[in-house]
């Protein structure tokens, strides 16, 4: 039997976080065992109640537990031009059948990783806020944390300010926290996510497969399109699969290792995720940052993860 990796995913749902979720739970290897929600792509009680109504979709039976109201220091932004106004437009699903849990997200991130025999994977589809008040209130989690694989940050410039990736900026005191952490750390940014497209032929294929989960999944992706089209992508980036994806086979991936900081004061920069690429600062390497994929591979698994579901 495969040895399977104990997983948390932490997300702010959203279409491509929905996806990475429906992704996750379909790989052998890895074993969820929670979920937990942040406000980001859309505001906190929006982000849970679409986790939970895409889980129920598919069947699956996981904890799924609310986290941070906002972030740290700042005030919450959403994205409803992205995701609209119920962050999961397109797609019209029924209501939730899992209930939330009656626990906090931090309070359920401590004891799922305090009970685990292995080391726990953190995978981030949103901003950091819970996984930064995680080592906050329970430094003792850091040595049981294996590695955060985060969708997050860029070296290249933003996509919501010049300067920011959208994730980032919503929280970057919290990404400056888990940046620092010293726990080895995955950044899947615009750099390898903008490469990671999917187009519309790969969409009908996702459509054509008999099932359910699968013809929502197009659906979602249909809606993710049509803003991607405003700016001039051939197809719409999969940005949060990249970071599951990772975890599954980093081999899909070229990665390098860099010095990273978080810009926290700049007048047109906060936000930045700032890469030390050509070792200027003599800083400590603290993020493996994933700068290519193999495209067609890639897509390849995600259609394969969608004919899991019945």
């Amino acid at each position: 039997m495969q040895d399977r990796r104990p997983i948390i995913m932490d997300c702010d749902p959203g279409h491509d976080d929905a996806i990475a979720l429906l992704m996750a739970f379909a790989c052998d290897c890895l074993d969820i065992r929670l979920v937990t929600t942040v406000g980001g792509n859309q505001t906190p009680d929006k982000t849970i109640n679409n986790a939970l109504k895409v889980l129920s979709y598919a069947g699956v039976g996981v904890e799924v537990a609310a986290g941070a109201s906002q972030p740290l220091m700042r005030d919450l932004i959403t994205a409803p031009e992205v995701h609209g106004e119920s962050g999961l437009e397109g797609p019209v699903l029924p209501p939730a059948t899992l209930k939330k849990s009656e626990r906090n997200a931090i309070t359920a991130m401590a004891n799922v990783i305090s009970k685990s025999e292995k080391k726990v994977t953190i995978i981030s589809t949103g901003p950091l806020t819970n996984t930064a008040t995680l080592l906050l209130s329970h430094p003792e989690a850091a040595d049981k944390i294996e590695r955060i694989s985060l969708m997050g940050g860029s070296c290249i410039g933003g996509n919501w300010t010049p300067a920011a990736e959208f994730n980032i900026l919503v929280d970057p005191e919290a990404a400056g926290i888990v940046f620092n952490s010293g726990i080895p750390i995955t950044m899947c940014g615009l750099d390898v996510t903008h490469k990671a497209q999917i187009y519309k032929n790969e969409i009908e294929i996702i459509r054509n497969i008999d099932n359910k989960v699968a013809k929502m999944v197009a659906e979602l992706l249909d809606y993710f399109e049509l803003f991607h089209k405003k700016f001039g992508f051939e197809g719409s980036p999969m940005h949060d699969p990249c970071a599951v994806a990772y975890i599954i086979n980093p081999n899909l991936f070229i990665t390098k290792a860099y010095h990273v900081d978080i810009e926290t004061q700049g007048e047109f920069t906060t936000g930045a995720t700032v890469a030390d690429m050509r070792y200027a600062s003599n800083k400590e390497k603290n993020v493996d940052v994933a700068l290519d994929i193999d495209r067609e591979a890639f897509i390849q698994l995600l259609i394969e993860c969608m004919t899991y579901y019945s």
